[in-house]
């Protein structure tokens, strides 16, 4: 049965406002070729630069303590708060927001403080830096401090109106959320399994819930404010073995090259301690150690020598890069060589 006159223009004009709908868009070129660039991968420097990243990616770097995890999210971190061009002057930065949640409770915010004004001062070799330019960047790097599993949560359930709040009035969005470390509560949740938060209705606190809620929140300020998710995690090498009887399998690991690591995690050269939601949530994962090599830098300075190596995806090859002090400034150097 054919339709009314007056059904057939209703639905004629429908269509004709969905078309014009869809051919205007909801937002302008300026918005769409920045939501292409944050959506499109990226590289990070060394020792990230291997693999292109995406906001959504969720990257781990393991490893044993003093092997420069946190060193290397100060890195990537400077990198992105640095503009792209600032008076004429190059900077290759991706001049968005930070936000850096210290698990650890040890960041040192000086680090980050002079590592920035080195970056600064580098591209024209300068003896001083700009310190507008310097205010501004500091201004982009957001910092929060969590003492516990529970401060951590509501911390991640509060997080999008900060994250709002911080967009509009610095007029970028967010690139990088930084968790430095994720498992610092890992015994004090695990030994409170027991500890019921009170009401024989509530749930009790466990480490699987915490990471349950912590990955689900994670996922949802993810569909908000697109951005990459790096987190370091503390492990000890060797499993069971002592420090001797690491040294005395150093070969051993060396041997095997670290290839199969990501498929088969009985060849990890560590006990995988986070509950398993947290596992199948990392997109990336990196092991960084330092190595017993010394690079020498002057004929009366040496620096220590690390490797980095990517577990997943399993790349066939390992980077070595240093962590040193020119003039106080640190930053990481990288050598190109594979081992």
């Amino acid at each position: 049965m054919p339709l009314p006159l007056p059904l057939k223009i209703l639905a004629l004009r429908t269509m004709q406002i969905a078309a014009k709908g869809w051919i205007d868009g909801d937002e302008s070129a300026a918005e769409m070729l920045g939501r292409v660039a944050t959506e499109r991968p990226f590289l990070l420097l060394p020792p990230l630069h291997r693999v292109p990243l995406r906001v959504g990616n969720v990257v781990e770097l393991v490893g044993p303590s003093a092997s420069a995890k946190t060193h290397i999210l100060i890195q990537a971190a400077v990198n992105c708060i640095l503009p792209t061009e600032w008076n004429g002057v190059h900077y290759g930065g991706l001049e968005r927001l930070v936000m850096f949640i210290d698990l650890d409770c040890r960041f040192d915010i000086l680090r980050l403080s002079e590592i920035l004004k080195h970056q600064i001062m580098e591209p024209n070799g300068s003896m001083y830096y700009d310190e507008e330019l310097y205010a501004l960047c500091m201004r982009r790097f957001l910092y929060l401090r969590c003492y516990d599993s529970l401060e951590f949560l509501a911390t991640l359930k509060t997080l999008h109106y900060r994250l709002q709040k911080e967009k509009e009035v610095h007029h970028v969005g967010i690139q990088l959320l930084m968790i430095d470390s994720i498992g610092p509560f890992h015994w004090v949740d695990r030994g409170s399994t027991f500890f019921p938060l009170g009401g024989n209705k509530r749930k009790c606190l466990s480490l699987q819930s915490v990471f349950d809620a912590v990955v689900q929140d994670i996922k949802k300020l993810l569909l908000v404010h697109p951005m990459l998710v790096m987190a370091t995690k503390e492990i000890i090498l060797g499993n069971a073995y002592g420090g001797d009887e690491v040294k005395q399998n150093k070969s051993l690991l060396d041997a095997s090259g670290l290839r199969n690591l990501a498929s088969n995690t009985q060849q990890l050269p560590y006990r995988e301690y986070m509950p398993s939601v947290w596992q199948s949530f990392v997109t990336h994962k990196i092991l960084v150690r330092a190595s017993d090599d010394h690079m020498p830098i002057r004929h009366y300075e040496e620096h220590s020598v690390y490797l980095s190596e990517w577990l997943l995806p399993s790349l066939s090859f390992r980077d070595k890069f240093t962590v040193k002090d020119v003039r106080k400034f640190c930053y990481v150097y990288h050598d190109l060589r594979t081992v």
